[in-house]
């Protein structure tokens, strides 16, 4: 099993869909390639929202993780 380490955190508990996964699209342009973005949110249609937006784009979906409401991605550029 990989492990995957972030370089950048995007906590957006709190916030309601869709601003986790357009905040998520205005960080990555920031990134440099290969670095990776964790976005943490709590808004459930993140679970699509997210991974799709991120693959539309043409980001890397590395990781999916759920703690209870909590949801965890890890996005590489």
């Amino acid at each position: 099993m990989t492990t995957h380490v972030p370089d950048y955190r995007l906590d957006m508990q709190g916030e309601s869909c869709p601003y986790p996964a357009v905040a998520m699209l205005e960080q990555m342009p920031q990134l440099a390639r290969g670095e990776i973005l964790e976005v943490i949110s709590d808004c459930a249609q993140s679970i699509n929202n997210i991974p799709q937006d991120a693959r539309n784009h043409g980001y890397i979906v590395l990781d999916i993780q759920q703690d209870g409401p909590v949801l965890r991605f890890l996005i590489q550029k």
